[in-house]
């Protein structure tokens, strides 16, 4: 009986260990991040939330990684996601409370800013001009301090806030208003 049960231990014991030895490949090269508002993490009441991949440039040029005039799926891996927990204006068209992809042409001196219905693509591949729901111009300015990781934020300003999307000195912001 004690061979019996020490051998029982021993078999669960190496199985157990070979469930915990499981091997990982390395961490994303472009991490997930979030961006809410209002960005407070007291606030749990959020009117919006985006989700998107943070490329980092690494050296290269930002007009290589998200090229002027072609739609990019604003950030990396998949397509960066937005969600409105109310309806809300964006960039002074009207969308609903709900989910949607978020895609981006980048241009010189203006962004064109894409909310599109369909859901869970990766990056800008499948991509389908006919799901779009609105597709707004948005200005683009320079900032003071590079960013190497593109970076999504909400800045708070009368009425909502403003999408601010960010990659080395370029700053595009979207109007979002509740």
């Amino acid at each position: 009986m004690k061979n019996l049960f020490a051998l029982t231990f021993f078999a669960l014991a190496l199985v157990t260990t070979e469930a915990t030895a499981q091997k990982f490949s390395g961490l994303d090269k472009s991490p997930a991040d979030i961006a809410a508002f209002p960005s407070s993490y007291k606030e749990s009441n959020k009117a919006v939330r985006v989700i998107y991949s943070r490329p980092q440039l690494k050296g290269r040029d930002m007009g290589t990684l998200a090229p002027s005039g072609k739609v990019w799926r604003t950030g990396a891996n998949e397509a960066a996601e937005i969600t409105f927990y109310k309806d809300a204006t964006f960039g002074g068209e009207k969308v609903a409370a709900g989910t949607y992809s978020l895609f981006t042409i980048p241009g010189d001196g203006e962004w064109t800013v894409i909310l599109n219905k369909n859901l869970n693509q990766w990056g800008a591949y499948s991509y389908d001009n006919s799901a779009d729901l609105v597709r707004v111009t948005s200005s683009v300015s320079t900032g003071d301090e590079a960013l190497e990781a593109f970076s999504m934020a909400f800045k708070e300003v009368d009425g909502g806030a403003h999408l601010i999307m960010g990659w080395g000195t370029t700053r595009v912001a979207t109007p979002v208003m509740f």
